[in-house]
């Protein structure tokens, strides 16, 4: 029997010496790989916390004590520890354990947390709830793994000074983000680090925090020490660790960036090479860089996850001083973007539609308001089976509703370079382009399209009784629903309307003339998306529509399968609506 055999809860690691603990420590690490190799999920920065997570455990009362880990990804340690070790050394029959704090799923998790750089905030939100209460418990929270650089965690850290209570913020310093850390901040905790914590400039002191640091954040005793030397003060207190990102497996160690999430069978491949094939982020990544060759003011922007985007370290370092990687800092990257514009410089910044959304005043204020000629790459803009903190099916409601800014949806490669270009030469609008999502499509002819002329659809395919405007991703779905209508003696009129965030009236307005329905298919939630505004068009006519696209719902790693079955996503599901509707 392993050690992790044993522990069914945190009172079971308080039963164990040092040494088990360390044995603990190398099972655990097991378990993790375990999981990644088959479902994939967050490796590096779960291999570095592990130590430092049996020692929270061991020194703390979990559920008592009260654990907030920022970008929960850090949690596998914690999961296996308190109950849920089955979805790491049996994850493909425990699909139900998520790689993210859940507190569905234990009293051991206090928050639902996938986004970055929150754990200060909620922390010091619980802890003030705690002495409202007259209540007596520690509050922890877990930040790192690049963390610290987003806006949220300094307005954490200012409130949580001044608390004048117990809170307890471990931060969880391995040197890295997703890539390598950016930004001033990070210079500091690396003098930190060089004086072993002694350094007269300490970000934590200014704000008031007492200060412990820990050189080796890896290593049992010394992290039980410190814990134990902090646990029930009455003082705001940072505890800095010095960790190891991907401890214990090699590959992770010396490719942190590489080894911070993976796809299934990372153990079977043993390879940190990804395919060359072409794909949305090669076309955009040779792009930019033949663009910047052209133009010196081209220049390149990340929120810390260029791996997601395509901007690799060879297209990092081609461009040199015309990429900027802001750290976790999206809305900084915005209003950046949107300066940089302003000032006649040509931005593109890529980023994850799950993390657009922490923009949202800076898209609206910062950049639209100011009308900066900004171009901004949504990436992984889809109806989409991952974990409910990482949608990214939001996006089309956020974005186009925003006045100013033009969104635009391409349906293959031609399309999106015609627009990328439109994009970064054209100086009247912010421009924003969601990026096909799945497999490169090639239409094999130039797009002659001049998207200087806003809010007009292609019709490229006429027919009559049933119009299908597919927008995006899901034009190739309104294809093959024409298929389908074709085999029930109907010729339906398809339409590729290109621009999201406006309609074209006049376009709209023939279709009445033979035509009895409308159909729109989006890639995304349908309440305040495109299809709504198509309905609202036709509302005070005789012209019937239908919107089909997803339900403004969380979902949690719901098969796609099952998501397009429910929303009525497949071919025969749409043409059976549109016979009732006939």
């Amino acid at each position: 029997m392993t050690i992790l055999d044993k522990i069914n809860s945190p009172q079971d690691v308080k039963e164990l010496t040092v040494e088990e603990m360390e044995t603990l420590a190398s099972e655990i690490r097991n378990g993790i790989l375990t999981r990644v190799n088959a479902i994939g999920g967050h490796l590096g920065p779960d291999l570095g916390i592990v130590e430092a997570t049996i020692a929270l455990h061991k020194v703390f009362n979990s559920p008592v004590d009260k654990f907030v880990f920022d970008v929960s990804h850090q949690c596998y340690p914690h999961k296996m520890l308190t109950g849920r070790k089955a979805g790491f050394t049996n994850p493909l029959e425990n699909l139900e354990i998520s790689g993210y704090f859940n507190p569905e799923e234990s009293e051991h998790d206090t928050f639902i947390i996938g986004h970055t750089s929150t754990s200060v905030s909620l922390a010091t939100g619980v802890a003030k709830a705690r002495d409202l209460k007259g209540e007596n418990y520690n509050v922890i929270a877990l930040i790192g793994d690049g963390s610290l650089s987003g806006g949220e965690a300094f307005e954490g850290l200012n409130n949580a000074s001044v608390l004048g209570s117990n809170i307890i913020i471990i931060v969880n310093d391995n040197e890295m983000s997703i890539a390598k850390n950016q930004g001033g901040l990070y210079e500091n905790l690396n003098l930190l680090r060089e004086t072993n914590g002694k350094a007269e400039l300490n970000y934590f002191k200014t704000f008031g925090f007492d200060y412990y640091y820990v050189e080796n954040g890896n290593d049992i005793e010394d992290l039980i020490e410190v814990f134990e030397s902090v646990k029930d003060t009455n003082k705001p207190t940072v505890v800095h660790i010095h960790t190891l990102k991907g401890k214990g497996y090699k590959p992770a160690e010396i490719n942190k960036e590489w080894g911070h999430w993976s796809l299934p069978h990372i153990l079977d491949e043993k390879s940190e090479t990804s395919s060359q094939s072409e794909d949305y982020n090669t076309i955009t990544t040779n792009y930019i860089l033949e663009k910047q060759k052209q133009d010196k003011t081209v220049i390149a922007i990340t929120p810390a996850t260029p791996g997601a985007t395509g901007f690799g370290q060879d297209f990092r370092d081609a461009l040199g001083k015309n990429y900027t990687d802001v750290g976790i800092a999206e809305e900084h990257a915005v209003a950046y973007s949107s300066a940089l514009a302003k000032n006649g410089a040509k931005p593109i910044l890529a980023i994850i539609s799950s993390f657009i959304q922490r923009t949202y005043d800076q898209l609206s204020q910062d950049l639209a308001l100011n009308n900066s000629p900004a171009t901004i790459l949504v990436n992984w803009g889809t109806i989409m089976e991952m974990d409910v903190t990482h949608l990214g099916s939001f996006d089309i409601p956020l974005i186009s509703n925003i006045p100013n800014i033009v969104y635009l949806a391409p349906t293959c490669k031609e399309e999106y370079l015609k627009m990328l270009d439109y994009a970064v030469e054209q100086t009247e609008h912010p421009v924003v382009i969601r990026v096909p999502y799945g497999e490169v499509i090639s239409s094999n002819k130039k797009d002659e399209t001049d998207y200087s002329v806003l809010n007009k659809y292609e019709i490229t395919e006429n027919g009559s009784e049933v119009a299908i405007i597919g927008l995006g991703n899901f034009y190739h779905l309104g294809k093959k629903v024409k298929e389908v209508l074709k085999a029930e003696n109907i010729n339906a009129t398809l339409i590729n309307p290109k621009f999201i965030t406006g309609i074209d009236e006049e376009l709209l307005n023939k279709l009445k003339e033979n035509h009895k329905l409308v159909i729109t298919l989006e890639d995304g939630c349908l309440d305040g998306g495109f299809g709504e505004k198509i309905s609202r068009f036709y509302g005070n006519s005789d012209m019937k529509v239908l919107n089909f696209g997803g339900d403004k719902e969380f979902t949690d790693r719901v098969p796609l399968k099952v998501l397009y079955e429910k929303y009525h996503l497949t071919p025969e599901l749409i043409v059976a609506d549109c016979k009732k509707c006939l």
